[in-house]
């Protein structure tokens, strides 16, 4: 198994945790507040039995852009503003919907572009596209996000 903080060195400490995109080969291309993206390689393991991209591999590439484009550093710019994910906890995905408008096959390189359409207290919309190498739009994401409390800490 692919040990995700070799594979995420130098990335913050949520990627460096993360098994399952580790595992999945996913490349972090951009972290920004409130923004991500991030491709991975089909490769023939990730394939359903009509040898095309197996949905849930799409989703799970979604669905780490999102992650990452909810969960702010705390260094980032949320810290200032306060935005979900800036150090005062965890955001967690409180759910999500996926439209797949195209198939794929092994060998083609994934990319999935986050973008957070609206913030509100502790929830956040966020809308992903994921498009193959040619630019082609594969599925459409949409994540909506729930800021926890932070952990209490007994003395």
């Amino acid at each position: 198994m692919t040990d995700p903080a070799e594979h995420f060195a130098g990335q913050r400490d949520m990627l460096r945790r993360d098994r399952a995109s580790a595992a999945l080969g996913m490349v972090v291309e951009c972290d920004e507040p409130g923004e991500a993206v991030v491709s991975m390689r089909v490769r023939d393991d990730m394939t359903n039995g009509f040898g095309i991209t197996h949905g849930g591999m799409v989703f799970a590439l979604a669905d780490t852009a999102f992650a990452i484009a909810c969960n702010e550093p705390a260094s980032g710019a949320g810290a200032a503003s306060g935005a979900a994910g800036a150090g005062e906890g965890v955001t967690v995905a409180a759910g999500a919907d996926i439209s797949f408008l195209k198939a794929t096959r092994a060998g083609q390189t994934l990319t999935a572009r986050a973008h957070r359409r609206a913030l509100a207290g502790r929830s956040g919309l966020y809308d992903v596209t994921v498009t193959d190498e040619t630019g082609e739009v594969v599925a459409e994401f949409r994540g909506r996000s729930f800021m926890t409390r932070p952990p209490t800490v007994s003395p």
